[in-house]
């Protein structure tokens, strides 16, 4: 329902007439994040700048039982910065600044709204750079990759976002202002940071955060190898991590996805092969030249077509601007696609590969992958015409057999964009209702009145208080449950 005329007035005293957004057109804007399938409009789209407008704007909501809705830049792919129930929408992009680079300890304080390359572009010249390089890291803020717990080619061998958080200023959805860890590495008492880092907003808002940065590497070598086999390029994946060899980053494209980079970026990339492995090494120079002649005789051995090593600079970033740009050319090939960022342990990929060609076999329908295989990451995308009677529908349970293959294999729904409303319904297969049950009321005490992005994360199941309403105090089922 409409906001009143009251609260309008209040939000505008708290932002100012440049901080609110209430047209029907502006808040369009703000309908739905990159995952276009879930879509809610906002009563309202609040822009601060200060942390204390933020605590005003949750303490003004919470008694007036909003819903407050996080977001960052909208990068988001699990519907997870939109408003199913309306209410206010809080846009983080205005409170961008870099508050502190600290490079004798190592670590920066940012605001929640900074775009991640920009740390990075930053303190690059000074022979630093912050790790996490989602693929969207050129538009991506950092409170978003910490609020979804976002990843990239790079994590690997450096590790998620929650790695390289030191530190937040956070604000509950009962409007109180926390300042959870901080510079020192190893903090006393619970790891409310590492709780926090991942809630996707169900806990409150981040407005600042400190972060690790990582001395830039000796040296970096950059490879692709080209396989005839996806099952082939799976297994040398395998074989290269159980040599020993932690590559800063080793990502497979399948030959749908190379055809479209080579039409739309030009990458170079080799046509014709079945799966490319993008291979990067970074490290003391010595070390990666061993590595990398370690890493062409596992390919060879696994059968690989060709292997090509970046020779400069601008070859290496033309090689990972067809990675990075993969998902956006595949426009070129569909009119629409559904990604998915399910989970395996390393060694089940060529299993896992096997079942995915035969879900697009039996939907009817092209799967094209490109994906982290150093850790499992999948990241297929599951094409379809909507203008196309039934073939929506089609793509959508070719989507929920390969989730639910990937569980039956021991991984996990997700492994970086987060869970959203996307696969919320998919957690009870992943988890028991005790673990559900604790989630869920762990939850209430950041957020009693359940305010904060209500309908993210958590599937409606009794055993996270299914029917609870906006505003209801939380009564979880314990018991049974637990």
């Amino acid at each position: 329902m409409p906001l009143s005329r009251a609260v309008r007035g209040e939000l505008a005293r708290i932002l100012g007439p440049e901080g609110l957004v209430l047209s029907f057109e502006g808040r369009l804007t703000y309908e739905c994040d990159m995952h276009t399938f879930y879509k809610g409009t906002p009563e309202a789209v609040a822009l601060p700048r200060t942390t204390t407008q933020v605590i005003d704007l949750v303490r003004l909501c919470g008694r007036e039982k909003l819903a407050v809705v996080p977001r960052g830049s909208g990068t988001g792919l699990i519907g997870g910065a939109m408003a199913p129930h309306g209410g206010v929408m809080v846009s983080m992009t205005r409170m961008n600044d870099i508050l502190e680079i600290d490079l004798p300890n190592r670590c920066a304080t940012v605001q929640a709204g900074l775009i991640n390359l920009w740390l990075t572009n930053a303190v690059h010249d000074r022979g630093y750079f912050f790790a996490p390089d989602p693929s969207s890291q050129m538009v991506s803020s950092i409170g978003g990759n910490a609020s979804t717990n976002a990843g990239g080619p790079h994590c690997l061998k450096y590790g998620v976002t929650v790695n390289h958080v030191l530190g937040l200023e956070f604000v509950t959805g009962a409007g109180e202002l926390l300042h959870l860890g901080g510079k020192v590495h190893d903090r006393a008492g619970y790891d409310l940071t590492g709780v926090t880092v991942g809630s996707e907003g169900t806990f409150g808002l981040v407005t600042a955060i400190t972060v690790r940065l990582l001395h830039a590497p000796e040296g970096v070598k950059t490879a692709l190898a080209a396989f005839g086999s996806i099952e082939d390029a799976s297994e040398a994946v395998s074989v290269i991590i159980a040599a020993g060899i932690v590559p800063a980053a080793l990502e497979m494209l399948d030959e749908a996805v190379i055809r479209a980079i080579n039409e739309g970026i030009g990458a170079g990339y080799p046509n014709g092969a079945a799966a490319v492995l993008l291979i990067e090494l970074d490290g003391p120079t010595a070390e990666i030249e061993v590595q990398a002649r370690r890493v062409a005789e596992i390919c060879r051995d696994r059968r690989a077509l060709d292997i090509r090593v970046a020779k400069t600079d601008a070859e290496r970033a033309l090689l990972w601007k067809g990675r990075k740009e993969a998902a956006g050319v595949l426009g070129r090939m569909t009119p629409n696609w559904l990604l998915q960022d399910a989970v395996v342990p390393r060694s089940k990929l060529p299993t896992i590969m096997r079942e995915v060609g035969a879900i697009a076999a039996r939907y009817n329908l092209l799967i094209a992958n490109v994906f982290h295989a150093g850790d499992g990451n999948l990241h297929p995308l599951i094409c379809y015409d909507e203008r196309r009677p039934g073939e929506l529908d089609r793509a959508v349970r070719a989507n929920e057999d390969l989730l639910h293959a990937c569980i039956a294999l021991g991984g996990s729904v997700t492994g970086e964009h987060g869970v959203g409303v996307d696969k919320a319904k998919n957690l009870p297969k992943q988890y028991a209702p005790a673990d559900l049950n604790f989630m869920a009321r762990l939850r209430r005490v950041w957020d009693p009145d359940n305010i904060m992005n209500p309908g993210k994360l958590l599937p409606s199941h009794p055993a996270c208080g299914e029917g609870l309403r906006i505003g209801t105090p939380a009564r979880i089922p314990t018991g049974a449950w637990v």
